[in-house]
């Protein structure tokens, strides 16, 4: 569509001009000028025939390249150009029609004029050029008029992007005291504008912020440092804004900007410094070895790797009694104690130390020396110390047959403080637990207090203490190592038992048995242990012994010929000695078997029962035997049973068997031993047993017993024999007041027949409530009195109870 407005006519006219102005340039490089046939429906610029001065074929497309500039923002369409038919003749009967990339959207054709306009705003960074297709119709038939060709709208650029930091901000970092021109970074900023057109997206760099520190190169980028002896203690970081300007920087150019984080990393250009050049510090004298006395610290203004410092002790006289190290964490000097204090030996050390950079650059070492120095005195407090041996260290060799009591070591300790205290001795009770040795308390007299044993205890490791009188919590502490030498006090021995055999056809100085010794002893020279027979057994006409001298001996036969019935075992003391000093000697036994042997040696059987067997009695046979020997025995054992099974009632009688003991025995002493002990018929009648003649041996009496009845006096003897026993034992019972009441007496119980004195037995007073009485004088005295009267004791002077 076309208005009339001027506007319009100008931008025909401008469309137009342009048209003109490429089809001049694409006519001029046209295959039809050079001479090369034009391929059929190719569209080309035409203005009129008559304008052409040669003739040339017909062409029935007149068109041009269109150009469109950018952002245009009026409201009316932006006209683009026209396209013409040469078959067009003006009257509407041809009918144009646009296709292809943004045909109908962003381009309109009028399909009777042919002009193209745009209806959208364009934007050459979003798309820079479109491609369409134009077709020319019979508008009555609709049958195309010219073959379809494609034709190119290019947008054309405007100045309408600022440029761009994309990488935007920036950090960097550059050295300290860096000379002039030295590279930090490079800047990049971008244009979206077209490079190829005008200046557009020609970029021009320049600083906004950070001069006179930095600078920029204006075509490049690259940023430099711009001011020398730039130190990082006065200032470390810098923030410098660079700016990006199109147009070449020309007035009416776009800028963008961006920032530039510099960071001055450090250098070693500065020299440690102490901040005092004295210091005062203090160590008590019981300080261990590697504690700590006290720090000093070197200032350094650099950081990292150049404030890494390094102290060491140059001088003074504390050099061999304290030591220095460098903490990596703080960088601080730590004194530290190298050797024992002592406060009377020396109260007070200096030290001259020294804190260096052991990094250092050479270009900064006309600076001066990168050390520096300082001095520290250290004063050594006084403590109570603990009592000190000397030595430190024990070692004793006592023999095990020391006598007790024996000193076998002076300890000796002292106080170090200058008070010198007194000190008493002990033993650590925890180190001895059998305590078998004992330390003077005052003088430190090690002695032996029990009997040593080195075969028992070889070793005694001991602790002594040293304790301060006045201060009981100050206390040393010394080890003493105490070995028990040996002495032969051991005999050797069989280390076990030994048993050989001998064959019945041993043949004379045949060995049978090698045996061996041991002793717990432990000579410096070693054992040597010498055999031979006992004293007893010097004459032996069975056996010898052969020492083969290597602690070894054999024994031998001195005849042949031996029998298992005449004798199965022979017991063979051999007598064993040491080498001393002194010689100590023991005696083993050696049992030696008689055992039938076959002709090579071998034992057939040493049991001498086996040979009472028929000799050709085979193993089976003997089976036999026994099996029926075994068959007898349990049926007599079941015959002897089953008769004792019916003459033994299923109740028995209690009553008859009460008074079967009351009537046999009669005594409620000890029991069937006193039945069998004496006669219990003597006692059962008196007076028949006196009649009877001489009285016989009491066989119940002990020796020492019947020797006390011969000093009864005779005032208290009777005819009876069971008189004078009872008054022998009476007599014996009235002096010894230290015997026990026992009532077992079982060898005058007999009291006869409605006896008055009652029953003298245990039975009785056991079933009581009453506890038994153990006093002679209220208990046992009259009942001893009342036996003597039933026998007829005379009177006479009464024993004492």
């Amino acid at each position: 569509m076309w208005t009339s407005g001027r506007m319009s006519n100008a931008k025909s006219w401008l469309g137009l001009g342009m048209s003109l102005y490429f089809w001049g340039l694409m006519d001029l490089t046209s295959p039809a000028l050079s001479g090369t046939p034009t391929p059929p429906g190719r569209l080309e610029a035409f203005l009129s025939d008559k304008a052409q001065p040669h003739p040339r074929t017909k062409r029935s497309w007149v068109w041009n390249q269109f150009f469109v500039l950018e952002e245009y923002t009026g409201t009316d369409p932006l006209y683009v150009g026209k396209l013409h038919s040469d078959m067009d003749r003006g009257d509407g009967s041809i009918k144009y029609i646009l296709s292809g990339e943004g045909a109908g959207v962003v381009f309109t054709i009028d399909d009777t004029t042919g002009d193209i306009h745009a209806i959208q705003r364009l934007d050459r960074e979003e798309r820079a050029q479109y491609t369409l297709r134009a077709q020319a119709l019979d508008r009555r038939t609709g049958r195309p008029m010219e073959p379809e060709s494609e034709f190119i709208i290019k947008i054309q650029d405007i100045n309408d992007n600022e440029p761009k930091f994309l990488d935007g901000p920036y950090v960097a970092t550059v050295p300290e005291m860096s000379p002039v021109g030295t590279s930090v970074i490079q800047v990049t900023a971008t244009d979206a504008d077209d490079p190829t057109y005008g200046n557009s997206a020609r970029v021009v760099y320049s600083v906004l912020q950070g001069q006179p520190y930095f600078s920029v190169d204006s075509k490049t980028g690259v940023i430099r440092t711009a001011l020398t002896n730039m130190d990082r203690e006065a200032k470390e970081y810098y923030e410098v804004i660079i700016q990006a300007k199109d147009m070449g920087g020309q007035l009416g150019g776009l800028a963008g900007t961006t920032t530039v984080n510099i960071t001055l990393s450090d250098v070693n250009d500065n020299p440690p410094r102490f901040p005092q050049k004295h210091y005062q510090m203090s160590v008590l004298e019981s300080a261990p070895v590697s504690s700590t006395v006290g720090r000093v610290f070197a200032k350094d203004l650099d950081e990292g790797i150049n404030a890494e410092m390094k102290y060491t002790i140059v001088d003074g006289d504390g050099a061999d009694a304290f030591d220095i190290n460098t903490d990596p964490n703080f960088q601080v000097g730590i004194i530290t104690v190298k050797k024992p204090l002592s406060f009377e030996r020396k109260k007070s050390y200096t030290l001259k130390v020294e804190g260096a950079n052991p990094h250092l650059e050479m270009r900064f070492l006309n600076l001066g020396p990168f050390q520096d120095t300082t001095t520290v005195h250290i004063s050594v407090e006084d403590v109570d110390e603990p009592p000190v041996f000397d030595p430190g260290f024990y070692f004793v060799e006592v023999p095990e047959d020391v006598a007790i009591g024996t000193t076998i070591q002076i300890i000796s300790a002292k106080d170090p403080d200058v008070t010198n205290n007194s000190i008493r001795y002990s033993i650590d009770r925890s180190s001895d637990p059998g305590r078998f040795f004992y330390v003077d308390i005052t003088t430190g007299a090690l002695m032996t207090a029990r009997p040593l044993d080195r075969e028992e205890f070889s070793w005694h490791n001991i602790t002594v203490l040293a304790m301060e009188m006045n201060n009981p919590s100050q206390v040393g502490s010394v080890p003493v190592t105490i070995k028990v030498l040996d002495v032969n006090d051991n005999a050797p021995e069989f280390p076990r038992f030994y048993e050989a055999f001998v064959c019945e056809n041993a043949k004379a100085g045949q060995l049978i048995q090698t045996v061996s010794a041991v002793d717990q002893d432990d000579p410096r020279n070693g054992q040597h242990f010498y055999y031979s027979l006992a004293p007893e057994a010097a004459n032996n006409p069975n056996f010898t012994v052969r020492d083969n001298q290597d602690n070894t001996a054999r024994i031998l036969t001195r005849r042949s010929g031996f029998r298992q019935q005449e004798q199965s075992v022979f017991y063979l003391p051999i007598l064993i000695s040491d080498g001393g000093p002194p010689v100590l000697s023991s005696t083993g036994t050696l049992t030696i078997q008689v055992c039938g042997c076959d002709d090579e040696g071998h034992v057939l059987s040493c049991s001498p029962e086996a040979y009472m067997l028929p000799v050709s009695l085979s193993r089976g046979a003997l089976i036999a035997i026994l099996a029926c020997v075994f068959v007898l025995l349990v049926l007599v054992l079941l015959i002897l049973s089953l008769r004792r099974h019916r003459k033994q009632p299923y109740i028995l009688d209690d009553e008859e068997n009460i008074h079967e003991n009351i009537v046999r025995y009669d005594d409620e002493g000890g029991g069937e031993e006193d039945t069998e002990a004496f006669d219990i018929a003597a006692m059962w009648n008196p007076r028949e047993a006196q009649a009877a003649g001489a009285p016989k041996t009491r066989q119940d009496m002990l020796p020492e017993i019947e020797s006390l009845s011969r000093y009864v006096p005779q005032a208290c003897a009777v005819g009876s024999t069971v008189h004078s026993y009872v008054l022998a034992k009476l007599y014996e019972a009235d002096m010894d007041l230290w015997a026990p009441p026992f009532d077992s007496l079982q060898t005058y119980m007999f009291e006869g027949d409605g006896s008055l004195a009652g029953s003298l037995s245990s039975l009785q007073s056991a079933t009581s409530d009453s506890e038994q009485s153990f006093d002679f004088l209220t208990d046992w005295g009259p009942r001893f009195r009342k036996l003597a009267e039933l026998y007829g004791a005379s009177e006479g002077p009464a024993p004492r109870w």
